[in-house]
């Protein structure tokens, strides 16, 4: 992916970032129980899409997400367009 691209995206999506050649956000619920239905629908659309994250960590009232294509070596739009997808499931 083109860093330009990678750049305006983030400029635009600025409760992301780059770490370790990730695309990751922590998203942050009032209950616990609200971070692990948020979790769930991470992962339904995962299966329904045949993307999934790199990580996925459920924590107390934050839950984690992580994109990377290691098949291409890095983000890639696909990666980017999971991350807008699972924005609609947050509450915030």
């Amino acid at each position: 992916m083109e860093t330009s691209r990678l750049e305006e995206w983030l400029a635009a999506h600025p409760d992301w970032s780059v770490e370790a050649g990730r695309l990751v956000r922590t998203f942050r619920f009032a209950s616990y129980a609200d971070g692990v239905a948020f979790a769930l629908r991470v992962a339904l659309d995962a299966e329904r899409h045949d993307h999934h994250p790199d990580e996925l960590a459920i924590l107390w009232k934050e839950v984690r997400v992580a994109y990377v294509t290691h098949s291409a070596g890095g983000i890639t739009e696909k990666d980017l367009k999971a991350a807008e997808r699972i924005e609609a499931y947050s509450p915030a």
